[in-house]
């Protein structure tokens, strides 16, 4: 037997222990320190006069106002980039047309806009000084910029990249197969769509979903710009937080971190969920792959 049949096996990991370690411990400290750290001093802040006077702060009107607004505003953005997103994967994936790659770039245009700027595009076209914000206004006695109506707009501008992003490259990998032997065997668009495209994206539907959620009730840039921070109309969570904190007074610095904490807890539940979808994600992904 010749020499060299038998090898040590060698690790693709060729730096030694005092760097693997010292790496490993520079990231826990970068971690700790600008993210662990700055969501233990929300919860601090938050406690330092007490839990009753931390909970007092949702008997005020203003952050009960500021917290049913985050919700309504999500409640409405979050559905209605679901459909676009499903409707954009599916024609990006499914399909191809001349302006494919526009689309494609159109898509990721609020990762690289800022929200600040969306929000003065908004002002811009809607206002109502504008046409068309004139219009609604006279015509339908409809606000937009400044009101409920534009606050939502500015959320799904920069929310809507999420749900489609997570889908196209899903669909893409995943093909027309599945979906051409459904209809072959006779069944519906709507059937072929519910009972096969629908169940193969699921896992990454909720991942995108899920994070389009937690954007949506953080948004600040964008949603400032718009509102006009208007006290129990047009304030917003994060918004709300603003206000509170400059105030400068002990009590409404304690209501500025009680609502933080309760963004930042919605971003732990966010945080274990999402955890738990990229393992389901994998395992369907992994699963899909020995299918094929």
């Amino acid at each position: 037997m010749s020499k060299g049949v038998f090898k040590k096996s060698v690790s693709p990991v060729t730096e030694p222990p005092a760097v693997r370690y010292l790496l490993i411990g520079l990231s826990i400290l970068v971690l700790a320190v600008f993210l662990v750290l700055p969501l233990v001093t929300v919860f601090v802040q938050a406690l330092q006069m007490g839990l009753w006077q931390a909970l007092a702060t949702f008997s005020d009107p203003d952050a009960i106002s500021a917290i049913l607004l985050t919700l309504l505003v999500a409640a409405i953005a979050v559905p209605c980039n679901l459909v676009f997103g499903i409707a954009a994967a599916w024609a990006i994936a499914k399909y191809r047309f001349p302006g494919r790659s526009f689309l494609i770039t159109l898509i990721d245009l609020p990762f690289s806009v800022s929200p600040v700027v969306a929000g003065l595009v908004y002002i811009l076209l809607l206002g109502p000084f504008t046409p068309v914000g004139a219009w609604f206004l006279q015509d339908f006695g409809v606000r937009i910029i400044f009101a409920v109506p534009g606050i939502v707009l500015a959320t799904i501008f920069v929310t809507f990249p999420f749900i489609a992003r997570e889908l196209i490259p899903l669909m893409q990998d995943q093909g027309t197969g599945d979906e051409e032997a459904a209809l072959s065997l006779g069944a519906s668009g709507w059937q072929t769509f519910w009972h096969v495209t629908l169940p193969n994206v699921k896992w990454a539907l909720l991942y995108g979903v899920l994070l389009c959620n937690a954007r949506a009730m953080g948004e600040f840039g964008a949603v400032a710009v718009i509102s006009g921070k208007l006290r129990g109309e047009t304030v917003t969570m994060p918004l709300q937080i603003e206000l509170y904190y400059q105030e400068f007074r002990a009590l409404a610095q304690v209501s500025a971190f009680s609502l933080a904490a309760v963004l930042a807890g919605l971003a732990l539940v966010t945080l274990v969920l999402k955890s738990w979808l990229e393992w389901r994600y994998a395992d369907q992904l992994a699963a899909g792959n020995r299918g094929h």
